[in-house]
């Protein structure tokens, strides 16, 4: 490899990481903004209270069901 081959490689890597450098602010930015737009979303739901649903509007098929565990509790009393 001649001195014109390695100055032009020296090159192409100088540009190559240049370019990597590059993405990589771009990629940044577009994260920052992101999380800044997601920022903005929480404050505005932690502006908003919480109110649970009251059990009068839901549907039959809605309401709160048993836990599995307390079901599995009463199958193994049988079981013995």
């Amino acid at each position: 490899m001649d001195m014109s081959d390695r100055e032009n490689a020296n090159e192409t890597a100088s540009d190559l990481l240049e370019s990597a450098a590059q993405c990589a602010a771009s990629d940044l930015l577009d994260l920052a903004a992101q999380l800044a737009g997601l920022a903005e979303d929480l404050k505005a739901l932690a502006a908003k209270p919480i109110v649970p649903p009251s059990t009068s509007q839901l549907e039959p098929d809605d309401q709160p069901r048993a836990s599995s565990s307390s079901s599995f509790r009463g199958a193994a009393r049988h079981v013995s």
